[in-house]
């Protein structure tokens, strides 16, 4: 009889998304007229730099989905804005999502954004992560939460890796033991509320392994807590050897 494996807990493309621009500190924008690299300013991630509007023809008219909504008015400027999620940690392909929102840029001169943002009139979102792309709408992009570890997972990830990198060590005791077969080097991928992401380099490629926490977290200051619980399960389990320089 074949057990049922259940899936590991993870965030929804929304909440990436969402997370991704909560934690962004630059974006490229991209018009007819070229590419323009923007830099946050005073702190602001993405969703303080542009306030997303719904498009009610859009919205109104479903026979419309497959096509891009045009805003009333000549002076919208169709744009999309390009946004790098980049691993803190030195693993091999430090890309781990990229994200894309499609839309209007509308002037300035008769749409008003909260102080220090620009208007956009919202086409869609997509997330690629994994060799998968997934597009998300407004109303779901709206309804998710960015994780509560977005402005302080890297800063917490490199802090393992620097400085209690014997730790990771003792986080592979969790892992499989087929999957570790010809692992060379293992750091640190990513860490959110549901748990924390390791990177299996092998010799010529690389495998990611996910380790839930015992419950999500709701806090940052939370995740101390929930890795200590993954570090005393894994202490509960025989060494496995060194992996290879």
């Amino acid at each position: 009889m074949r057990l049922f494996t259940p899936p590991v807990a993870a965030p929804t493309s929304a909440e990436r998304i969402r997370t991704i621009l909560t934690a962004a500190d630059s974006m490229t924008v991209v018009t007819d007229e070229g590419r323009v690299d923007v830099s946050r300013l005073q702190g602001a991630g993405g969703p303080e730099r542009i306030h997303l509007h719904p498009t009610d023809e859009w919205d109104a008219d479903p026979e419309r989905s497959g096509d891009e909504p045009c805003p009333a008015g000549a002076e919208a400027v169709r744009a999309t804005l390009e946004f790098t999620d980049v691993a803190p940690t030195p693993v091999r392909d430090r890309v781990r999502a990229r994200v894309v929102l499609a839309g209007w840029l509308l002037p300035e001169s008769t749409h008003q954004g909260p102080a220090g943002s620009r208007c956009m009139e919202f086409g869609h979102a997509m997330l690629d992560q994994g060799g998968e792309r997934t597009s998300v709408g407004l109303p779901e992009l709206m309804a998710a939460q960015a994780d509560p570890l977005a402005t302080c997972e890297a800063g917490m990830l490199t802090h393992m890796a620097d400085d209690h990198g014997d730790l990771v060590d003792v986080l592979l005791r969790l892992v499989k033991p087929r999957r570790l077969l010809g692992v060379r080097r293992a750091l640190p991928l990513a860490v959110d509320r549901y748990g924390i992401t390791l990177r299996l380099e092998h010799a010529r490629s690389h495998d990611d392994v996910r380790l839930p926490f015992p419950a999500p977290l709701w806090e940052p200051d939370e995740a101390g807590a929930r890795i200590h619980a993954l570090l005393d399960s894994a202490r509960r389990r025989a060494p496995r050897s060194k992996l290879r320089d």
